[in-house]
């Protein structure tokens, strides 16, 4: 059966399938798709972004899907903390959180050079790999563009890429315990993010600062909930476009 509430919530409007697509971002007969395949609905990301463009609830759209306020209490209890600045974050939250992992271990950063220099987390990262727990690095590219330009947001220039060949000698004893890989990235970082299987650590980085003075979001993943899982994704996307390394010298390599 087709989504007769999407159709006519479009006409409602005045608009045309095109216009919708074009303010969506999609094709048009993705539009079409959506209205007539009952089994092909959007994307989250895109049923919120068409309830918002057409003044209706998700729920309407969609009336399996959750109302906007269901989903805002899911993500409210997925808080477990805000800081407001890295810097007041106790240090051995961080390593407290990655104690606990069983099943997940993901690091992901530029550099995050405070913590390669953290005795206790490196002995954490050969108890959780002796214990066979899959542990991944995600540090950045030190000689891509991505880089570069965190560099000098935060005032350092050349330094960060610095930091990144230092962050990966302090690492270097690590490249050779079992199930710990190392992958260089290259993406447009918007937050490092420290996972533990359903807990993480996601420090935001805003312009002109570094990421230390930078918030922090503490988050458990809980049943409904969709914040922990929009952050995992990302790290997932870094991990599948990052470029193996096996030793630190491999930075070097082809980029």
């Amino acid at each position: 059966m087709a989504n007769e509430r999407l159709r006519g919530a479009i006409v409602d409007l005045g608009l045309t399938l095109d216009e919708v697509a074009e303010r969506l971002g999609v094709a048009p007969k993705t539009v079409e798709r959506w209205i007539n395949d009952p089994e092909r609905k959007p994307y989250r990301r895109f049923q919120y972004a068409t309830a918002s463009l057409l003044k209706c609830e998700v729920s309407y759209l969609w009336p399996d899907e959750r109302t906007s306020a269901e989903v805002t209490a899911s993500g409210n209890a997925e808080l477990v903390r805000l800081y407001p600045h890295r810097s007041v974050v106790m240090q051995t939250l961080w390593t407290n959180l990655y104690s606990k992992s069983t099943r997940q271990f993901d690091v992901l950063v530029y550099s995050g050079f405070w913590l390669t220099e953290d005795a206790t987390f490196h002995r954490i990262v050969r108890e959780k790999s002796a214990e066979g727990v899959p542990i991944r690095f995600m540090l950045g590219e030190p000689t891509s563009s991505a880089v570069a330009v965190r560099g000098e947001d935060e005032g350092i220039g050349a330094t960060m890429g610095g930091k990144i060949r230092n962050a990966l000698i302090n690492y270097g004893p690590l490249f050779r315990l079992p199930g710990v890989e190392f992958r260089l990235h290259g993406t447009t970082l918007y937050n490092s993010i420290y996972r533990a299987d359903d807990e993480m650590l996601a420090n935001g980085h805003l312009y002109g600062v570094g990421a230390y003075m930078a918030p922090v979001l503490h988050l458990r993943r809980v049943p409904g909930g969709e914040l922990f899982d929009s952050y995992a994704e990302s790290v997932e996307r870094v991990w599948e476009s990052a470029r193996p390394i096996s030793s630190p010298a491999e930075w070097e390599g082809t980029h």
